[in-house]
């Protein structure tokens, strides 16, 4: 019994998963590329680029000039971390440069990492 509740928390996340709908993502995005390119050979814009953003430690693109709190974060970008962070930038990360309120909404959210997910690789 005590399995239960990780359990039934597995099953809620892989529903979720499931709901995000990656057309909705991209309609997301729109909000995001007025400052980030999803090319690898594009030149950083107002933010860098973020292909190949999964599984990236925050602050290492290339030539791009991060905010010292962005450097020294530790972070490598994963589902969590980028939910924590676009969900609300300047509290996951005090003091970095990204002038962006966040996502509050949930749905909005996971539509959004879910359209990431496919296009920074």
């Amino acid at each position: 019994m005590r399995g239960l509740p990780a359990f039934a928390a597995m099953l809620a996340a892989a529903a979720s998963a499931q709901a995000a709908d990656v057309e909705a993502g991209k309609a997301v995005f729109n909000r995001c590329k007025i400052c980030h390119s999803l090319s690898a050979k594009a030149p950083p814009m107002t933010g860098p680029s973020l292909h190949g953003l999964f599984g990236r430690k925050a602050g290492a693109y290339d030539d791009f000039p991060y905010s010292p709190a962005m450097k020294s974060s530790g972070i490598v970008w994963d589902d969590a971390t980028l939910a924590k962070f676009l969900r609300d930038p300047k509290a996951f990360i005090p003091n970095n440069n990204m002038a962006f309120p966040g996502i509050t909404d949930d749905a909005k959210l996971a539509d959004l990492l879910a359209y990431l997910k496919q296009a920074t690789q």
